[in-house]
């Protein structure tokens, strides 16, 4: 098995940095299909672009590599204690290496392993068949996309919706239910694995494994097919869209399995999976470790293009902002504004936040841009750089982000998702916005970082240390402005009107 680690390692970078051809047809779909020059259309140019960096250059997709899930199929005979043993060990080099990040937390100390190992990281399924190869496959689910997680047990009364009983007709209203909660917390367009049934437990299990099929497959449970197929033609027109800003796709793939239950219990479980669908697999010889074949993907095809141009279009209205910002250059901004921030800003998420609470900033925030991201970092010498930085989901920060605002000067927070209606009010009280960057454009906005000038608050761990950044032309959208105005309010007012209508068979 002289070849196994360094196969592992294969797999974890490809999964990491370079989405599967079905993943990339769909988005490419997903664009053709969007209205040009509107903020979904402007979001997916975006997304196009940073799908192709990662792809040219090996970095994460996403900065947020989520927890590492292997499904291993193994020969009888097999030693699975050595398997595991090398896939821990990949885990951690790979982590090294930059292709993941480290976001393997102690639940108890709160202290980060900085390698991705610890209690139960990362997780490992194994199963024997009677095959003579061993199969590995991966899917990395980042923390926004898992949080939108759903799980129903019916019968249910459901908001916009109604009662959903133990009917294929119930399970179709969890289904859109859960695609109208995501928004744009969970990175639309997604994709859904589904399991109808089982337990608690095992029910989310089986709909995670849901994401390990293609999206073009047809379920082979011509009622199941049916099901998948509605739900996709509804669900896009719920009106969602790209980041939840609106648009005509909001889901890429919905794949649906059931499993015998008991009597008692009806749970509909959902994987919400983000358009960043990072999942490969392989075939390796037992004896050598050699990978024999990919999974989902031919490496002998060259990765086709998803942008013909990098970078995001200028169309010449846009604003420069450059910290510290004023109130008064705040306050001109309204929701829909497309923004370019030059100059510095500073990484803040939920460690950084809890601790404002009780302790004031180690820097001085009056007038500054706060980013709500993880970024994956890299040091060389005593000098550190930005691997990959997109933004983290925003609405984990509200029960702080108002008090941040008011106590420390804040003037604009930048992450993906937006936030609720305490922080809205602060945002009008006090004169600041809430921008939203495009959710896993991780190398796109790692290239706007031209200087990483300090870090604070290190021994929270890399993604929950406070950076000190200087960056170039950080293209965002102000979705939340300082006059009340919220597009994420009205996007999910709209969206939830569409869900009203949508009828019984």
């Amino acid at each position: 098995m002289q070849f196994l680690q360094n196969s592992l390692l294969e797999l974890i970078t490809q999964t990491s940095t370079n989405l599967p051809p079905d993943v990339r047809g769909a988005m490419r779909a997903t664009g053709l299909a969007e209205t040009p020059d509107t903020q979904a259309s402007q979001a997916l140019n975006i997304i196009f672009s940073n799908i192709d960096m990662a792809a040219e250059d090996s970095g994460a997709i996403c900065q947020d590599t989520g927890m590492p899930t292997f499904f291993v199929h193994t020969p009888v005979g097999a030693n699975q204690l050595k398997i595991g043993k090398s896939i821990r060990a990949a885990v951690a080099e790979a982590t090294k290496l930059g292709k993941l990040r480290p976001n393997s937390v102690d639940s108890l100390t709160g202290r980060n392993s900085g390698d991705n190992l610890g209690a139960e990281t990362p997780v490992i399924h194994f199963e024997q068949w009677e095959q003579d190869d061993i199969e590995v496959k991966l899917i990395l689910k980042g923390g926004g996309c898992e949080n939108k997680n759903a799980q129903y047990s019916l019968p249910a009364t459901l908001e916009k919706l109604g009662r959903a009983d133990r009917t294929l007709e119930g399970v179709r209203k969890c289904i859109l239910h859960a695609v109208w909660e995501a928004q744009g917390q969970g990175c639309a367009p997604g994709a859904l694995g589904v399991c109808i049934g089982s337990d608690r437990a095992h029910g989310y299990d089986v709909a995670k494994q849901q994401l390990f099929r293609t999206l073009d497959d047809v379920n082979p449970v011509p009622e199941l097919a049916e099901l998948e197929a509605r739900i996709m033609k509804e669900a896009n027109e719920l009106g969602v869209g790209a980041m939840g800003f609106g648009g005509k796709v909001s889901l890429i793939g919905c794949k649906i399995a059931a499993a015998n239950r008991l009597p008692a219990s009806f749970f509909v479980s959902v994987a919400y999976n983000c358009w960043a669908f990072r999942r490969l697999g392989v075939r390796l010889d037992a004896s050598s470790g050699a990978i024999t074949k990919w999974l989902y993907r031919d490496p002998s095809r060259a990765v086709e293009r998803m942008t013909q141009s990098e970078g995001f279009p200028l169309s010449g209205r846009e604003v420069v902002l450059t910290a510290p910002l004023t109130e008064e250059k705040v306050r001109a901004l309204k929701v829909g504004d497309v923004v370019l921030i030059r100059g510095e800003m500073y990484t803040g998420r939920d460690a950084v936040h809890a601790h404002l609470m009780k302790n004031p900033p180690p820097v001085d925030l009056n007038g500054a841009v706060l980013y709500h991201c993880g970024p994956v970092m890299m040091k060389n010498g005593e000098k550190w750089s930005v691997k990959a930085a997109g933004p983290t989901t925003s609405i984990r920060e509200e029960p702080y982000q108002a008090d941040v605002i008011k106590r420390y000067g804040v003037r604009a927070v930048i992450g993906k998702g937006g936030m609720g209606a305490k922080t809205s009010a602060a945002m009008k009280e006090f004169g600041a916005v809430y921008l939203n960057a495009i959710g896993g454009a991780a190398q796109y906005y790692a290239r706007t970082v031209h200087d990483v000038i300090d870090v604070n608050l290190l021994d929270f761990g890399v993604p929950e240390a406070m950076w000190h950044l200087r960056v170039e032309n950080f293209p965002a959208i102000v979705t939340m402005d300082a006059h009340g105005n919220s597009l994420h309010a009205d996007v999910e007012k709209a969206t939830a009107h569409e869900l009203e209508q949508l009828q019984p068979a």
